[in-house]
């Protein structure tokens, strides 16, 4: 489905944190997946090593990345009827733009997403960085 520009809404920003929560739980499944060979957490820094957080963190980078650049939709936005989109066009945002988007959370996620948040409140068109270094635009679908 394609947007036109200019008329999107994107007052979805309570819709965003349950998309984030939801999606962290999505993740957090694959933590047991993910773990050392000593049984100790994926988060665990001493894991780093072994792969563990290490792997955790590609299967994040690839699940945000494909399923938004490619879909326009995580898990956690398609259950809560929001997409993303490329901000010119309308369409879907592409694999360049949802890797953009995925390499920013290092710094949206900041504190919680408190970043984040202080960001998207703040901004024109209800913007993390994410989005606007990728441009695109958080919508609901």
């Amino acid at each position: 489905m394609t947007y036109r520009p200019g008329s999107p809404n994107v007052h979805v920003t309570g819709r965003r944190i349950v998309a984030t929560l939801l999606d962290s739980l999505v993740l957090s499944c694959f933590i047991p997946a993910t773990n050392g060979q000593d049984g100790t957490s994926g988060f665990d820094l001493t894991t780093l090593s072994a792969g563990g957080s290490l792997s955790l963190g590609l299967l994040a980078v690839l699940y945000y990345t494909l399923l938004e650049g490619l879909t326009g939709r995580t898990l956690g936005k398609l259950v809560t009827g929001i997409r993303v989109v490329d901000a010119r066009s309308g369409g879907k945002p592409g694999l360049l733009a949802g890797l953009v988007r995925t390499l920013l959370r290092l710094i949206d996620g900041l504190v919680g997403y408190l970043v984040a948040m202080i960001v998207v409140v703040n901004s024109e068109n209800r913007r993390r960085l994410g989005d606007m270094a990728a441009k695109t635009l958080v919508v609901r679908a």
